[in-house]
């Protein structure tokens, strides 16, 4: 007679002879005894509606081809969304080099695969470097997030102090990531934030910056080209009111931009971190795009840094090997002893950046960067002519800029949605979490949006708002 109790297919550690066998292993009667140490509070005991078991391979195979098929993607719409993940063009050699097996399926491997693979690592940290201008590169971390709240974590150990001053304007969903990072059990020990406001062109205000600055701030935290889209001009004013006072300067840096901005190390940014999702990653969810923490190469900054450092050597024969170094002080070195926790990371995403890198050298990053600018601009005039709709902020942006379309009467969300309609994504809508700029929306413009592009967007815009 069927009992009804079914293994399920895709776990086969659920079959009740095998769950039998694991408990007496363990010693325990019941699977509810591992679990003592959770709080009863924090328990669920009321019927999880689940839906039916899907017992074989095609069901499940239909059941989320289903769902996925609801799916609207930016692949399919024309898209205009940015704000830290941005539609950049990927060349199909980058998804070729990390689909090969010799990178796609090894983390920690053979002496061979470990070679080769730390030549790719240090290719890629020596490449971001000479962008970044600085000599000192660790592989990549989960996300852009991820880097500023190690750096962060880094400045409060170099400096004893325990406040940072971060822009007003900084993305919501980075900043949640950096103050977890900054929290901590013992009040005592957690990193205080301190918002700086931003001047009427959309950059830091250096009045206000200069109030806040303090024997208690351990670093400045700033963007260039900022959330905003917004470039900022003071910034070497603001590197050297950090110094004066004492604190570590934090530079947050999209890396595509480089062929056109300066690095942050020419205006005295001690710390860059960044994005690398630009650098030849598609865009997803619910994965790591990758985050870049640099520096200058001195002692102070090099026995701080968590993530896991790659460095060259030759030996007296002339020969060229490549390798760690300063492993013992990452969490992979020492666990919880180590600097900082850098568990989740994104390894194979620095090897598709390597690749990127080098197919289009520096002539290649300077050309990308001014063509769009050229095609930000020009969105933006054509956007800036529709009745009632504002570009914000007379200063200069790189692809992402601010539209305000508190004139057409019409909020961001009606708009966005009757652009869905139409077959276009509209600009990450920016009225919820900064109510100060009114219905206002983030549009970015990239290499991959042609002139044909960009007249249908300010065309299908004026449509909408004029009903």
């Amino acid at each position: 007679m069927d009992s009804g109790v079914r293994a399920h297919p895709y776990m086969p550690n659920s079959a009740p002879g095998l769950k039998a066998e694991l408990l007496d292993t363990l010693g325990v009667a019941l699977a509810e005894e591992l679990f003592g140490q959770i709080p009863e509070s924090h328990r669920f005991r009321e019927a999880l509606a689940l839906p039916p078991a899907l017992n074989s391979e095609v069901e499940l195979s239909r059941h989320m081809t289903a769902i996925l098929s609801r799916n609207q993607s930016c692949a399919d719409n024309l898209s205009f969304l940015g704000g830290g993940c941005w539609q950049h063009y990927v060349p199909a050699v980058c998804d070729e080099i990390v689909g090969r097996s010799e990178f796609l399926t090894p983390v920690w491997g053979t002496p061979s695969s470990d070679f080769g693979r730390n030549q790719a690592w240090f290719e890629f940290t020596s490449q971001l470097g000479e962008l970044v201008g600085f000599e000192m590169v660790g592989l990549p971390v989960y996300s852009w997030g991820c880097a500023v709240g190690h750096a962060i974590r880094m400045a409060a150990r170099l400096t004893g102090r325990r406040e940072v001053l971060v822009p007003q304007h900084l993305d919501p969903q980075r900043r949640a990531v950096i103050e977890n990072y900054c929290a901590a059990a013992d009040p005592d020990k957690a990193i205080r934030l301190v918002d700086v406001k931003s001047d009427a062109n959309g950059v830091l205000d250096l009045g206000a910056l200069g109030a806040l600055l303090s024997e208690r701030t351990a670093a400045v935290y700033f963007e260039n080209p900022n959330y905003l889209g917004q470039i900022e001009t003071g910034a070497a004013e603001i590197a050297a009111a950090a110094r004066a006072a004492g604190a570590e300067t934090i530079v947050g840096v999209d890396p595509i931009s480089l062929g056109v901005l300066a690095p942050p190390s020419s205006y005295g940014a001690d710390i860059a971190v960044g994005s690398i999702q630009p650098l030849g990653i598609h865009m997803s969810g619910g994965g790591g795009l990758g985050g870049f923490i640099a520096s200058r190469d001195e002692p102070r900054y090099a026995h701080e840094y968590p993530t896991l450092l790659n460095s060259i050597a030759t030996t007296i024969k002339g020969e060229r090997s490549f390798g760690m170094t300063l492993m013992h002080q990452s969490s992979y070195g020492s666990r919880e002893e180590g600097k900082d926790w850098t568990g989740n990371s994104t390894y194979l995403w620095a090897i598709s950046s390597a690749v990127y890198m080098a197919l289009l050298g520096p002539q290649g990053f300077r050309e990308l960067g001014e063509l769009i600018v050229q095609r930000a601009h020009y969105a933006a005039a054509l956007i800036g002519e529709i009745d009632g709709v504002t570009v914000r902020h007379d200063g200069g942006f790189f692809k992402e800029f601010v539209v305000d379309f508190s004139g057409t009467g019409l909020t961001v969300a009606t708009i966005n949605e009757r652009l869905r309609a139409r077959g276009i994504f509209g600009g990450l809508d920016l009225s919820r979490a900064f109510p100060d700029l009114g219905q206002s929306t983030l549009y970015c413009v990239t290499e991959i949006h042609s002139a044909a592009d960009l007249d249908r967007l300010a065309a299908t815009l004026r449509e909408v708002c004029a009903r």
